[in-house]
C-alpha cells in the first residue's frame, strides 16, 4: 500500500503519513467491509481516498492549483517497449512523483487506478475537460523527461 501512497505525494515522509492515516481509517471502517470484493482492493480504495483528501487539503491550503505553462512539444511519441526497456519501476515512479500535483493526481487516477475522466473530475472538483487536459499535459511532461533521460544516458555512454 506504500506504493499507492507514494504515487500521490513526492515526499517519502508524506507517503508514510498517508499510509498511517489510511490504515487508521481501515481499522475505523472495518465493520463496513462486506466481503463482496477483495480485502486488498477495499484497502487500496481507502488509501486512494485518503490520498485524494490530502491533495484537496493541500490545494485549499495553497489556494490554487499549480500554474504550469508547457512549451509546445511536438516530439514523436515514445514506443511503449522503449520506455519499458529503459526505465525501471523506481525511475518511472520518481518521474511521476516529479509531476506538478494537479497533473500527478489525474495521471495516477487515470493510469494506475483506472478512473474515467468523469469520475476524476467529480473526485477532484474540476471539469472533465480539465481532467483530460491535465492527463495530456502530464504525458507530455513525462515524455519530455524520458527523452531528456535518454539523451543523458546516450551522452554518458559515448
Amino acid at each position: 500500500m506504500m506504493v499507492v501512497c507514494k504515487r500521490y505525494v513526492s515526499d517519502y515522509e508524506d507517503a508514510k503519513d498517508l499510509l498511517q492515516e489510511g490504515f487508521m481509517k481501515v481499522f475505523q471502517e472495518l465493520h463496513r467491509f462486506r466481503n463482496e470484493g477483495s480485502f486488498e482492493g477495499w484497502i487500496r480504495r481507502i488509501m486512494v481516498n485518503v490520498s485524494l483528501e490530502h491533495y484537496k487539503k493541500m490545494v485549499k491550503l495553497h489556494h490554487q492549483l499549480d500554474d504550469i505553462s508547457l512549451l509546445n512539444d511536438h516530439s514523436q511519441p515514445i514506443a511503449d517497449e522503449d520506455i519499458e526497456s529503459q526505465l525501471s519501476a523506481d525511475e518511472l515512479l520518481l518521474l511521476v512523483q516529479s509531476l506538478p500535483p494537479s497533473y500527478r493526481m489525474v495521471f495516477n487516477l487515470y493510469v494506475f487506478e483506472g478512473f474515467k475522466h468523469q469520475e476524476i473530475a467529480k473526485q477532484l472538483g474540476i471539469g472533465e475537460g480539465t481532467s483530460k487536459s491535465n492527463l495530456q499535459d502530464a504525458r507530455r511532461l513525462l515524455q519530455k523527461k524520458i527523452l531528456t533521460m535518454n539523451k543523458e544516458a546516450k551522452t554518458r555512454s559515448i
